[in-house]
């Protein structure tokens, strides 16, 4: 049965995310607020914890996951970053925004788009989320948790853990948060692609 940890959005006790980490370092899999939606996240090591999220998710291998970063220079080792995609990044982030990026070797291939060879990545803005990564000193491995053939994420703490009690280890339920995914970007062309409009808007990378 999954713990159950009642958090501040903006002042997160540093008791409860040192508990998190530990759980998400023993191999867990942890719901935590961000600043778009709720997510599902886990360590980026661990095999059998992201196929655990698959299955919650009812994805495939084709699904791209998130690393989820603490800021712009740790983005950078997970990713190719030239200066023209950096100037993107900087304009846009911290905010609710996934992009895509080809992959560096520092990136295990289970959770790469495996023909590509790209990742999405992002650097949140929520205080709970990067509490968790200033703890855990790596990348989060992270999916939206959009539950299978629903529309929309949960965005309560108490229902999440009503329904995935049995399926993670622990729920930080940091209030009400956003039913709405980030905004997805793909940089690895020539031109910025929207691939979901979502939280964020997309201006920042000269898309309406």
């Amino acid at each position: 049965m999954a713990q159950y940890f009642s958090i501040h959005p903006e002042n997160p006790q540093p008791r409860l995310i040192k508990q998190a980490v530990g759980i998400i370092r023993a191999g867990g899999i942890v719901v935590y607020p961000t600043d778009s939606c709720y997510a599902l996240g886990c360590h980026l090591g661990d095999k059998d914890a992201v196929e655990r999220i698959r299955r919650i998710r009812q994805v495939d291998d084709k699904h791209h996951f998130t690393l989820i970063c603490r800021d712009l220079s740790e983005l950078g080792t997970y990713a190719r970053v030239d200066n023209r995609q950096f100037r993107f990044l900087k304009s846009a982030m911290p905010g609710p925004y996934t992009v895509i990026l080809q992959a560096t070797r520092e990136v295990p291939r289970r959770v790469m788009q495996q023909k590509r060879s790209t990742v999405g990545l992002r650097v949140p803005s929520h205080p709970v989320a990067l509490a968790l990564l200033e703890e855990l000193g790596e990348p989060l491995l992270s999916s939206t948790l959009l539950l299978p053939g629903e529309e929309w994420p949960p965005c309560e703490g108490a229902e999440i853990r009503e329904r995935l009690e049995h399926q993670v280890e622990l729920v930080l339920d940091g209030g009400h948060c956003g039913s709405e995914p980030t905004t997805v970007i793909d940089l690895t062309g020539a031109d910025p692609i929207l691939l979901r409009r979502g939280a964020g808007n997309p201006a920042p990378f000269g898309l309406d």
